[in-house]
């Protein structure tokens, strides 16, 4: 009985060996690689970092977008005994010098030329790293670093390693025991540099267990690996559940070429955070008004009868025989066509997770047939603790729990979770770790209970909860997924509790309002020029104002203004999987906000441009302040 990750590719190789295990789209050609040739990989490829002295306990970084090297280096490090630590491709030299050092780590693993002049330009700054290794050659030709190393060569010393200690991989993969550490998962880091979360053998494989228990794949089902695999939910999907279930992982070419290769794919299974689903909600809204008018009317048709029947749904209630024809007809005409321009035809599990996804999107993707369900979890638990089940999605809630997972609500409305998927503790963090592991119970730092079904109601990070004035308590997070709905609305803070009432400052989508901008006939220069026309506020007003609409009068937004530049991970903004970091937020637009409290009609804000060559200049914009009548 496989008790490692690495054992259970050993065990696919052997009962398939010819299967095909991962596809990587190279030039347009889907290239496959079987079990067999899988296992082959990690086992020279551990074999190398061996004989260049990786030893157990020590820690392995990899950086790049999903290719087979990616998880063939993450098994070659825990074959070995050690283990694997993730960072995004995007992330800047400040971020990933912090991780390399903290998580002690003495190899790198990079794809390409973009990585290695990352690591080049921190290399001074960096302890104990002995190789970077990297498995996109182009560009690497004339870098002579003697610590730089391609990928196939890494594996050739693995080769001529085993000739000279025939059988000892095989000796140290049934070494490997469940309790061994896997990886060290990076969390949000929403409040300063993310912890590193300790996730053994067992703690990955009884989450994808307990997954699989309740939804079921199949060896011959296709996923689609795309979102960074140094996120908990790519590593969830794409290893804790693919390694156990033995389903093919599908590699894109390119980040551009997603969508088109998740449509050759047709995937079965998907796993996304809610800014995917809001990305193809709002893709369909603006090719909807850019097709003919005998299409549009087709589709303002069909979506109705689309969302009663989720209703329907939702409710538990069984359609009628009318009702089942018209959806029928409704399916076979338009859902069917637009799911398969998404790539979505196929698709029998459809999650979102990492944040809470609005209650539109939900509604709009089960009027296609999409059983979209909501996954809670965090880092901390594997990333999954709770998920609705088939037959009972409820989009208020996020379901409930999953088998071997205890849940349950402290006196200050903080949601407390325990389970086998549970981390060891934060790397070199003790004092993180008791804060957050308490007789055995993981402090969520969520706040949530449940409702009368037992589905468990998450309201929002406890500490982002908000009073107003009145007493009335709301979520800043529900707000913005009701405006980020909207397709021209990117992102939304919202701001309320120490004030007397709600504000927003909001980035609009700059691709769907400029495409809306040029087919109004107006023109624009930069994302600044273009936030600031009055036809733009307008726009997004009457977004606000339909989404005023459901809420509390005393939650409704009074005031807000279009931000002059998006919000961006690069300047500790957003964290790299997207959740805003609202403290940081709110001290660097301290004087906008004010402004949204004052009763001025506009804000002089100043903003620094740093070029490519390092120069900077200093803009000046006057951005505009709304309000509303509620």
């Amino acid at each position: 009985m496989a008790e490692t990750l690495p054992q259970l590719l050993f065990e696919h190789a052997s009962a398939t060996p010819n299967k095909i295990a991962l596809r990587e789209r190279d030039f347009g050609i889907w290239q496959a690689m079987t079990w067999q040739q899988y296992a082959d990989h990690v086992k020279y490829f551990a074999l190398g970092l061996v004989s260049m002295g990786l030893s157990p306990q020590e820690t392995i970084a990899i950086i790049g977008d999903n290719r087979p090297e990616w998880v063939i280096s993450e098994l070659a490090a825990q074959s070995a005994g050690a283990k694997s630590v993730g960072i995004y491709q995007d992330s800047v030299v400040t971020e990933m010098v912090y991780i390399f050092n903290h998580a002690d780590v003495s190899f790198i693993v990079v794809e390409d030329q973009e990585q290695v002049d990352k690591i080049l330009e921190m290399w001074d700054e960096l302890k104990g790293v002995r190789k970077v290794i990297y498995y996109d050659p182009k560009g690497m030709r004339n870098y002579t670093e003697d610590f730089l190393m391609n990928f196939p060569d890494v594996e050739e010393a693995g080769r001529a390693y085993e000739r000279e200690h025939a059988g000892w991989f095989e000796q140290r993969l049934a070494q490997g025991k469940a309790s061994d550490l896997a990886i060290l998962s990076t969390t949000s880091g929403t409040t300063g540099n993310p912890k590193l979360a300790m996730l053994t053998h067992h703690s990955m494989m009884s989450m994808g267990r307990n997954l699989m228990s309740i939804d079921p794949l199949r060896p011959q089902d296709e996923f689609v690996s795309f979102l960074p695999l140094a996120w908990i939910g790519e590593q969830m999907m794409c290893m804790s559940c693919g390694l156990q279930v033995g389903f093919t992982v599908n590699f894109p070419e390119e980040p551009e070429t997603i969508q088109h290769d998740i449509r050759e794919i047709g995937p079965r299974v998907m796993f996304s955070p809610p800014r995917i689903w809001e990305n193809l909600v709002s893709q369909v809204q603006v090719k909807i008004q850019d097709s003919t008018k005998f299409k549009q009317r087709m589709y303002n048709w069909a979506m109705p009868i689309g969302y009663q029947m989720a209703d329907l749904h939702f409710r538990k209630e069984k359609p009628s025989a009318g009702m089942k024809l018209k959806y029928f007809l409704a399916d076979w005409l338009v859902f069917q066509e637009i799911k398969d321009h998404l790539g979505l035809r196929h698709l029998i599990r459809a999650y979102t997770g990492g944040a809470a996804l609005g209650p539109d999107v939900f509604r709009f993707f089960h009027a296609l047939g999409v059983t979209l369900k909501q996954i809670y979890g965090q880092t901390e638990i594997n990333g999954i603790a709770v998920v609705h089940r088939d037959d009972d999605v409820k989009f208020q809630t996020v379901g409930t729990p999953i088998p071997e997972t205890d849940i349950k609500i402290d006196e200050s409305g903080e949601i407390l979770m325990r389970s086998p998927a549970m981390m060891e503790g934060y790397y070199r963090n003790p004092e993180a770790t008791a804060e957050t592991l308490i007789d055995g119970w993981l402090h969520s730092g969520d706040a949530g209970y449940f409702d009368e079904d037992g589905h468990l109601i998450v309201i929002d990070r406890a500490k982002d909860v908000m009073t107003l004035h009145d007493g009335t308590k709301f979520s800043p997070q529900f707000i913005e997924n009701k405006l980020k709905f909207s397709p021209h609305v990117k992102e939304a803070v919202v701001f309320g509790g120490d004030w007397p009432f709600v504000s927003a400052m909001i980035n609009i989508d700059f691709a769907n309002v400029g495409k809306w901008a040029e087919t109004n006939q107006i023109s624009y220069t930069t994302y600044t020029d273009l936030a600031q026309k009055p036809q733009v506020y307008e726009l997004v007003r009457k977004h606000i104002e339909q989404a005023n609409v459901d809420l509390p009068p005393a939650a409704r937004i009074q005031r807000f203004v279009l931000l002059h530049k998006e919000l961006d991970a690069d300047d500790a903004e957003l964290t790299r999987t997207r959740k805003v970091r609202r403290k940081l937020v709110a001290q660097r637009y301290a004087d906008i906000i004010s402004a949204l409290y004052s009763q001025n009609n506009f804000v002089d804000v100043e903003t620094v441009i740093t070029y490519q060559d390092g120069r900077t200049a200093r803009l000046a914009t006057r951005l505009a302040i709304q309000s509303l009548q509620n």
